[in-house]
């Protein structure tokens, strides 16, 4: 019996290498086809052909003795593999071999679903892949942003737990880019080191929304404690390690063999169709063929209007793009506000989503698009015939149905919208503003009429009560921040104010206490319940600055720095922006542009005053500014009186006039001992002059909160 067995073995191992020659074959073949494909217009997918050809393998299989389902099943991979070459391929993909070696990261364990799923997506891939657990995704993450790993695979939902907000929340808070999605099914397991009786288990371990999804089965544990682990793989390998008959842990099968462990049970989740859907980040946009089923992911906050929301799904509906996931997180720091997560069907440089994008940015607070990325779906749970959309050629990036499923309207100067992953800049075409005369759509009134108004907290700026933001140029000790603090809580100011990276033109002079000011100047807001605001530097700082201040400001020398003023574009924060020593208006819409167009939408211009031949103060307050900018733009606008007077006893003055010609706020700088400040002492008020001021200004600031 025994050698017959070993017979039989012999010629199944033989069968076994057959078949796998004949895949490697089919493969070969695969390749083929996808050369002939990148040079021509033939679609990626027939899904016609497909159904036929499942129709007809599982008929002869029928005919030959085999289960038609099991060869209709064994096929589906087998086509979803072939697509997954032939979408490399057409992606340039094939050219990433010059890469001798692909850095994957992912959360937990050899053997967990994110691992199954992160080999799963990169199998096709022509580079060697090197797979690296990480303890959390956080770390995962970082290891992207920092060039240690290439991608990361991050769970984002499920259709038991539903969605991932750790997931969510670092998407928006982290610069990466969606380059793909993953479909990943979740069988979970109960294993054990080795068989024994369910009633000897006295402890059972796995990741807690593994346990969340398996309550019903743990219930009916008697005597067993349910205890939450860090991963699924890991708590395999933990009871791998303890040698612990009363022990179990609850994972996928692979962790069971790559761990050596005993299945006690199978399928023991509550729900049997179990699905995690993960995408995949990288530092940078992937190339994607037209003919690629594709989608495209994007967060965004709403203005605080009415019906905003509803306002911007329109917008994607007006423009034929069909969503698929609607998610809304907290928006950080801001209390009762929140980010909403949009997936729709398409690509960034589909027909209408550049004007959709356009459209958007004007009608919301903030937008960043996540990326656009090949679409997958549960091949367990869709027919053949709708496994994959199927284009032709004229219509292969088209929506199937709505407004611009026919033809966008053609732009005026003729051009067309290209729209990059992590940006909804249009640079040109389609637009409703011709671009020849108009630079600045996004912050033109000509886009949106209606003024912009920025909310924080109880402030609200670019509304009819203008504000009053007040604090020393720089922030020099804690006593001297919370002195002013004190002052301008008690006077009625908006927001506190204050230097922590000081710009100066002499290498000589003070340059601030940079990140320790930051958090003095962060503990005094906090402690008088004012906003602050402070200068960012360099785009390096952009993120840990955003993390303290509630407003950022870009001061006159950094108008035009392109770097920083995309940084800050990216950031969910107001930003303040100074015009430039010698720019013109349109000069200081245009880098206010660079700002809109990443996707921040929060911007308010501060005249500051520019450098002229006059000589008596130290710059020219420009208040025909602020009438004009009113004019075309509806972004708000402040006035800094202060740098651009350079002289005490005229500040007060110059503060009730910005006013008066329609600015929505001033910035003024005061000290508690002007004589002795380190940064341009002469230009601030002291607090008898501020108290004074803040005075004749009744109509600008609310009552002055009691302090206690």
């Amino acid at each position: 019996m025994t050698e017959k067995l070993d017979e039989l073995r012999i010629r199944l191992d033989q069968i076994d290498r057959r078949i796998v020659d004949s895949l490697a074959e089919r493969q070969a073949v695969v390749g083929e086809v996808a050369k002939v494909k990148v040079d021509g217009a033939t679609v990626l997918r027939d899904p016609k052909r497909e159904e036929q050809l499942l129709r007809a393998l599982s008929e002869y299989g029928k005919n030959a003795g085999v289960d038609r389902h099991f060869v209709r099943r064994l096929y589906r991979e087998i086509l979803d593999h072939s697509l997954r070459s032939q979408q490399v391929h057409l992606s340039g993909g094939d050219r990433a071999s010059e890469r001798t070696t692909v850095v994957v990261a992912y959360q937990g364990g050899e053997g967990s679903y994110s691992h199954l799923a992160a080999t799963r997506h990169f199998e096709v891939h022509p580079a060697n892949v090197v797979y690296e657990g990480k303890k959390s995704f956080d770390s995962m993450l970082q290891s992207v942003t920092e060039g240690e790993s290439d991608f990361a695979i991050l769970p984002i939902e499920n259709t038991t737990a539903g969605s991932i907000n750790e997931s969510y929340d670092l998407l928006a808070r982290m610069n990466l880019v969606i380059v793909g999605e993953e479909i990943q099914r979740v069988d979970h397991c109960l294993l054990a080191i080795d068989e024994v009786p369910l009633s000897h288990i006295r402890r059972v371990y796995s990741h807690p929304v593994a346990l969340a999804q398996c309550g019903g089965f743990l219930s009916a544990l008697r005597e067993c404690h349910v205890e939450a682990f860090n991963d699924t793989a890991l708590s395999a390998a933990k009871i791998k390690e303890d040698r612990d008959l009363s022990q179990a842990a609850i994972a996928s099968a692979e962790a069971a063999r790559l761990y050596d462990l005993k299945i006690l049970r199978t399928h023991i989740a509550d729900q049997k169709e179990n699905y995690t859907r993960m995408v995949v980040v990288s530092r940078d946009p992937i190339e994607l063929d037209p003919r690629i089923p594709a989608k495209t992911s994007l967060l965004f906050a709403t203005r605080h209007e009415h019906g905003a929301l509803a306002s911007c799904l329109n917008i994607l509906h007006e423009h034929g793009l069909n969503m698929t996931k609607l998610e809304s997180r907290p928006r950080p720091n801001t209390p009762w506000e929140y980010i909403f997560y949009v997936d729709f069907e398409g690509r960034l440089d589909g027909v209408g989503t550049g004007s959709a994008l356009q459209s958007l940015s004007s009608a919301t607070g903030f937008l960043k698009v996540l990326g656009t990325y090949p679409s997958r779906i549960p091949k367990e749970s869709e027919p053949a015939a709708i496994f994959a959309q199927s284009e032709s050629p004229e219509s292969s990036s088209a929506p199937r149905s709505g407004p611009a499923a026919t033809r966008a309207a053609p732009a005026r100067d003729g051009g067309s919208i290209r729209v990059k992953a992590g940006s909804p800049r249009a640079e040109e075409g389609e637009a409703r503003i011709p671009v020849t005369k108009q630079p600045y759509r996004l912050a033109s009134r000509v886009t949106r009429l209606k003024d912009t108004l920025i909310r924080f907290g109880d402030v609200e700026l670019g509304g009819d009560v203008p504000v009053v933001i007040a604090g020393p140029c720089a922030v020099e000790s804690r006593e001297q921040i919370q002195n002013c603090a004190r002052e301008v809580k008690e006077q009625g100011g908006a927001m506190l104010r204050g230097g922590c990276f000081k710009p100066r033109t002499s290498p000589y002079s003070f340059q601030g206490l940079g990140f320790e000011a930051l958090d003095l100047l962060e503990e005094a807001g906090r402690e008088f319940g004012l906003p602050i605001v402070t200068e960012v530097l360099h785009p390096a700082d952009v993120a840990r600055v955003a993390h303290q201040a509630d407003f950022l400001q870009i001061g006159a020398r950094n108008m035009q720095n392109f770097a920083l003023l995309k940084e800050v574009g990216r950031i969910d924060r107001p930003v303040m922006l100074k015009r430039g020593l010698t720019a013109t208006v349109d000069e200081w819409l245009q880098a206010a542009e660079y700002i809109l167009a990443q996707g921040n939408q929060r911007v308010v211009l501060c005249e500051r005053g520019i450098r002229t031949f006059e000589q008596a103060t130290r710059n020219t307050l420009d208040l025909s500014a602020v009438v004009v900018a009113r004019e075309r733009t509806h972004l708000p606008i402040v006035v800094d009186p202060s740098h651009a007077v350079g002289v005490r006893r005229w500040i007060p003055t110059m503060a009730e006039a910005s006013l008066a010609v329609g600015a929505h706020g001033v910035m003024l700088e005061i000290h508690p001992d002007p004589n002795s400040a380190l940064s341009d002492g002469p230009q601030a008020l002291t607090f008898q002059d501020f108290e004074s001021l803040m005075k004749r200004l009744p109509y600008c600031v609310p009552p002055a909160a009691s302090l206690g």
